[in-house]
């Protein structure tokens, strides 16, 4: 069984339960082109695939991006990490590696492709289609995504080369043609995945345009039009989870309250500090997601591995998001790798952008409350001895069980983190 499906299943069955399913968005090549893989800081281990450019053309500071080989090969290495329940990705990538390659065969991690590409994810470079309403649109289709070609084969057992899950996403902008557009498109897509067997997800994306809705009341126009929407369509056609911004504890609560059989989840929106992703995954458990699909925020971090390993520790309840900071760059500073930010700017929490296109301004930054590093210099990565005591005393730096294992009851901050910065050294150093 997928990982993605026993979650599911505890879930619903208990909701005070901890489970928690986090996603790789992998799917930016629907809409930013050349930019998508992200910059080329981060490479799989197997290494760069360099491309031939012409010297006369490109400087080397030109073209800064991965390409697609060195995409699909990061996309493989955190498959088989095998700490994300799903990989999400485009049509096309979805038949490189999960059609042909058979990637996800094996393995506990759900393959999922985007069902649909509205134009407010059209980020292309010198475009504006993101500065308009956004307008329904699918390139892919269903049988493409289960089996690669325009007409799949049924045999009624619900098994596809393919991916057999889809994102499908939709902005309501408050005006009432654009929106009942975009619902008919969705209903349509609905009844033909409820005929071809094919599971969904529905993201629902904050007003693209101006909405005349007040910031602070997004929550609450987004919540109703989700239960609207939802309330006619019976369990056969409802997506097994959903994809929305965080728009604090108050609606969140409110969302995941309504219906034990609605499952919430976040998308994670731009990149932004390290302490931004941890600090948001953490909040939007508490408050009752149960789904985390972070992008950029995993695409753009120095070391993709460790990134996801720390989010899994948060959502698992082993880590703080400062704690997490503070381990994620021990990691960085044991593999010499330089962070995009010093440690002190990296543990700042700041006013996130929730347009596709990253262009609306970020607002002010503002401290993490009790911040260790506030007001001091700060520090090198703390050192933590690694060798074990002899005659079965604990290793050095942090409690442990009777049985050898960490005893994370008994560990303080400090030795969590110091716990947690050897652990992942030593496997990712």
């Amino acid at each position: 069984m997928k990982s993605l499906d026993a979650k599911l299943a505890e879930i619903r069955a208990n909701r005070s339960s901890r489970a928690f399913i986090i996603a790789d968005a992998k799917d930016a090549d629907m809409a930013f082109g050349v930019r998508a893989p992200g910059p080329r800081g981060f490479l799989a281990r197997s290494g760069a695939r360099p491309g031939q450019f012409s010297p006369e053309v490109w400087s080397r500071d030109e073209f800064g991006y991965r390409n697609l080989p060195e995409f699909l090969d990061i996309i493989r290495e955190v498959t088989h990490q095998g700490l994300v329940d799903i990989m999400l990705m485009s049509a096309y990538v979805n038949e490189q590696l999960t059609i042909k390659e058979g990637l996800f065969k094996s393995s506990h991690v759900t393959p999922a492709a985007r069902a649909n590409d509205t134009t407010d994810v059209w980020a292309v470079r010198h475009g504006c289609y993101t500065r308009e309403p956004s307008q329904p649109f699918r390139s892919a289709t269903i049988d493409q995504i289960q089996c690669g070609e325009i007409e799949c084969a049924r045999d009624g057992s619900g098994d596809f080369l393919g991916a057999n899950l889809g994102l499908y996403s939709v902005t309501f902008v408050n005006e009432l043609e654009q929106d009942r557009e975009a619902l008919l498109w969705y209903k349509a897509f609905r009844e033909e995945a409820e005929r071809k067997q094919f599971r969904h997800f529905l993201e629902i994306f904050d007003p693209n345009v101006a909405s005349g809705i007040a910031p602070e009341k997004l929550g609450e126009f987004i919540n109703d039009n989700i239960l609207r929407t939802l309330a006619g369509v019976p369990e056969s056609g409802r997506p097994v989870f959903l994809k929305i911004v965080y728009h604090g504890p108050k609606a969140m609560e409110e969302l995941a309250q309504y219906d034990p059989n609605l499952v919430v989840g976040i998308l994670g929106g731009s990149a932004g500090t390290t302490y931004d992703a941890f600090r948001l995954i953490h909040d939007a458990q508490k408050y009752g997601a149960r789904v985390a699909l972070f992008g950029r925020k995993i695409n753009n971090a120095e070391h993709q591995l460790a990134f996801i390993e720390m989010l899994r520790l948060i959502t698992d309840g082993k880590l703080g998001p400062e704690e997490a900071v503070r381990a994620y760059h021990g990691v960085l500073q044991g593999k010499g790798i330089k962070p995009t930010r010093p440690l002190e700017s990296d543990l700042q929490l700041t006013d996130q952008t929730m347009s596709y296109d990253g262009s609306a301004t970020k607002r002010a930054t503002v401290a993490v409350q009790n911040n260790p590093l506030a007001g001091a210099a700060q520090p090198a990565a703390p050192e933590v001895a690694q060798s074990v005591r002899p005659a079965g005393g604990s290793v050095i730096g942090w409690p442990q069980r009777p049985d050898g294992g960490p005893d994370f009851e008994a560990m303080n901050s400090e030795q969590r983190t110091a716990y947690h910065e050897a652990r992942l050294k030593r496997v990712f150093g």
